[in-house]
């Protein structure tokens, strides 16, 4: 679904994020598997990742990344009036990961929090949501977090798909828009159920309950075709993001910065190619960080904004896509 080009309700008040302190890199995955630093660099334009501590949590790392977007924001944990935390990898099944970062960072205890699942797609659903709560005015002040621990459920004896994952939080703080143009213009979100077997984690749920044969089989990592992934991200993120160009009535030429998910840096000079916007005009930083699903795109946009590298007046463009397959973008007039 799609909103029409309008002025902006809701805005961005402030950015945070988090990253675990260890560090894995190429050479340490030549250690553990059949790989090498050139042969991930040259198919991820990877070459190292954070990971998090054994007794770290997703929660944990939710609860810095916001508060550090409630510090920039200059805003107290209990004006917010909702949280979405965004997440494949929650503490636990029951109760969502919300509800810890709620307790820990010191919201009311009534404001409403829930999790959502969207995989890497995650923080611009995440912002959609927000935007529609601060649009029908049921919250002023929202927290949006995408947070992953994707060290958790990845399988590091696969090559094809340890290479490619981190840990990491990324949050912003969503309230009402001052007037003068900038905030949240569009956002753009779908998914498609027909390609859920193409990137998904087989056991754990109602269909096939954890069990000592689900262990054995290593059914509790991700899974992925990264052929038909890599074909339909770069068809997807590419439409997904000359909508929100043309949804909004401008051009190529009007797009500051592109924050794209961090996946695969073929990805991202694909999408480049398709949709007309120049490489250079791409905020990456894949190369440190790697894929981290739903905080990718936060933890690259507070980078950008606290470097100077977007600035105030500039359009900007979020895109991503995973697991589901769900995907979508977003523009923000900075």
């Amino acid at each position: 679904m799609a909103s029409k080009a309008r002025l902006p309700v809701s805005k961005i008040l402030g950015m945070g994020h988090y990253l675990p302190s260890r560090i894995l890199t190429n050479f340490d995955f030549e250690k553990m598997v059949d790989t090498s630093d050139q042969w991930i660099v040259e198919r991820t334009g990877i070459r190292e990742r954070h990971i998090a501590a054994p007794e770290e949590a997703a929660s944990d790392l939710a609860a810095e990344a916001g508060r550090r977007a409630l510090a920039d924001a200059d805003l107290d944990p209990k004006e917010l009036d909702l949280i979405v935390v965004c997440t494949v990898t929650p503490d636990q099944p029951l109760p969502a990961t919300a509800m810890f970062v709620q307790r820990v960072i010191g919201a009311r205890s009534d404001c409403p929090a829930f999790d959502l699942v969207a995989a890497c797609a995650g923080f611009i659903y995440g912002l959609s949501v927000a935007d529609s709560f601060i649009r029908t005015e049921q919250a002023r002040c929202v927290l949006v977090v995408g947070v992953e621990m994707l060290s958790r459920i990845i399988d590091y004896e696969d090559r094809s798909t340890s290479v490619l994952f981190g840990d990491g939080a990324g949050a912003a703080v969503v309230g009402p828009a001052s007037g003068d143009g900038s905030g949240l213009v569009s956002t753009h979100i779908y998914a498609d159920g027909a390609m859920a077997e193409a990137l998904y984690i087989p056991a754990g749920g109602s269909r096939l309950p954890a069990s000592e044969q689900t262990v054995e089989e290593r059914l509790h990592y991700v899974r992925m075709t990264g052929q038909d992934v890599f074909k339909f991200a770069v068809k997807r993120l590419s439409s997904a993001t000359k909508t929100a160009i043309s949804s909004n009535g401008l051009s190529v030429r009007d797009i500051d910065w592109v924050i794209p998910h961090q996946a695969n840096l073929r990805i991202i000079d694909a999408v480049s190619q398709r949709s007309g916007i120049p490489r250079d005009r791409f905020y990456i930083n894949i190369e440190r960080v790697g894929n981290t699903s739903s905080a990718s795109i936060p933890i690259a946009l507070d980078e950008a904004v606290k470097a100077g590298t977007i600035e105030e007046g500039q359009n900007v463009i979020f895109c991503a896509l995973g697991g589901g397959i769900t995907w979508g973008s977003a523009l923000v007039r900075w």
